[in-house]
């Protein structure tokens, strides 16, 4: 488990609507007409001209809510949101498998998710017409559950996998191999690794963070309803209480087993350092990724009732931090930096090398720093009546293969926090840069960019 230190690391009305002249035009501006067709618009006779709906069922969204407005981020910009934007309570994250569909139709789709994430992340519904009116014999386009509530800070980040651009067999189905960047690598086995392939991989993913779980759900149940018939969930992961700070104004949280978590993390006033380290740049390969960043998420079990019988000297050896304060070892406050050659009265460092803190520390790494965005996770419990909990990990950095793989390599190897933890799920992701209005996500690699 990636801990404190590897990083060194208009109306705003909510999500409601509002009615219109009867002689307003029913129509779905901004989806596909294969979009239509999944919502079962089309087969409800309501596309084009002659449309007979009863006129209290012609209500149409409110426009977006200006982007600045509390607990709204802009959809549209230089980058996605979701990256360096101050990490929100909650999260649900989906990996999608796209199907057995035609290069523009997947255009299609990303066009018809840049529209939706771009009126939600605003406050506004999924579709047009919102949960409640529209075409009375056809399916609502929004799925309602989110009608009465805010934005709540909702930002929605996408990424494409390694398999969007190549399968493992090698079959091109979009013609998009060539277009795959270098740092979209294919990530190494980790010692103790114990994947599950349901919580692995991924032809695309969807990141969806807010302060109000039901929104963040709402976003990715909505946008997996546009996605029907041309992509599907592979695997999901809900979260709660964010594991880092992505900014300066955030303090720091606490994990599953109680310390504080990401005190060294990358933060968003770090502008040079998040320029260096986060951002794609035009010559890394790839410059259609340029103003995007790459993706790391870990799915970490943690083995929390062999920790919780663990003393309180114990625990922070492991870590190398003190419980309370967060402070390292070798003394000071929870931001003071760790002297790992002091050491105590038996002549043994105060912070143990096999520590955590120790071997996820720039100084260990060559220096390497990514920006955390993980959350906590609780699934229930096993089979056995033990606790399914644990950490949900997402990183972003310039270059996976200089960043997030040597740290976690060294980590597999040398970190003692490993007999408490087990990583089950793994993805890789390249999120291309933001869109602009008037276009789509991920554009750049489609057009030639």
């Amino acid at each position: 488990m990636h801990n404190n230190d590897h990083s060194g690391h208009g109306d705003q009305s909510g999500h409601g609507e509002q009615s219109t002249p009867s002689d307003a035009p029913v129509e779905r501006r901004g989806l596909s007409r294969r979009a239509l067709l999944g919502l079962g618009i089309a087969g409800a006779g309501v596309v084009g001209a002659g449309v007979g709906v009863a006129a209290d069922r012609l209500l149409v969204q409110p426009a977006v809510a200006a982007s600045g407005a509390a607990g709204v981020y802009p959809f549209y910009g230089e980058h996605q949101s979701g990256i360096v934007t101050a990490a929100q309570d909650r999260l649900h994250f989906a990996a999608f498998d796209v199907a057995d569909i035609s290069r523009d139709e997947l255009v299609e789709l990303l066009q018809d998710w840049t529209v939706a994430a771009a009126r939600m992340t605003q406050g506004g519904s999924a579709g047009e017409f919102g949960p409640a009116s529209g075409p009375y014999d056809a399916p609502p386009d929004d799925t309602g559950e989110a009608l009465d509530l805010p934005a709540a800070g909702l930002t929605i980040t996408f990424g494409f996998g390694p398999t969007l651009f190549q399968t493992a067999d090698g079959t091109d189905r979009f013609g998009l191999a060539s277009r795959r960047p270098p740092a979209l690598i294919e990530l190494p086995h980790f010692p103790a690794d114990a994947l599950v392939d349901t919580l692995t991989g991924g032809d695309l993913c969807v990141q969806a963070c807010s302060d109000d779980p039901q929104v963040a759900v709402h976003a990715i149940r909505n946008l997996s309803r546009i996605a029907f018939g041309r992509a599907s969930v592979r695997w999901s992961q809900l979260g709660f209480g964010r594991t880092s700070s992505t900014t300066r104004a955030q303090t720091t949280p606490r994990n599953l087993f109680g310390f504080k978590d990401g005190t060294a993390n990358l933060k968003a006033e770090d502008t040079a350092q998040v320029t260096d380290h986060v951002w794609a740049h035009p010559d890394d390969g790839a410059a259609w990724m340029a103003g995007g960043s790459y993706l790391v998420s870990r799915k970490i079990r943690m083995t929390i009732e062999t920790w919780d019988r663990q003393s309180l000297r114990e625990q922070e050896t492991l870590i190398g931090r003190t419980k309370g304060e967060g402070g390292p070892l070798s003394g000071g406050t929870e931001f003071h930096e760790p002297d790992f050659a002091t050491t105590g009265r038996d002549d043994a460092p105060l912070i143990d090398a096999d520590s955590h803190l120790s071997v996820a520390h720039p100084d260990h790494n060559d220096g390497a720093v990514i920006l955390r965005r993980g959350y906590n996770f609780v699934d229930g419990n096993d089979d056995l009546g033990r606790l399914n909990a644990g950490l949900f990990f997402i990183c972003f950095q310039r270059d996976p293969a200089t960043q997030f793989v040597p740290i976690q390599l060294n980590l597999a190897k040398n970190d003692r926090m490993n007999e408490y933890i087990r990583h089950v799920g793994s993805g890789i992701f390249a999120v291309p840069p933001g869109a602009s209005e008037g276009g789509y996500i991920g554009s750049g690699l489609f057009e030639g960019r």
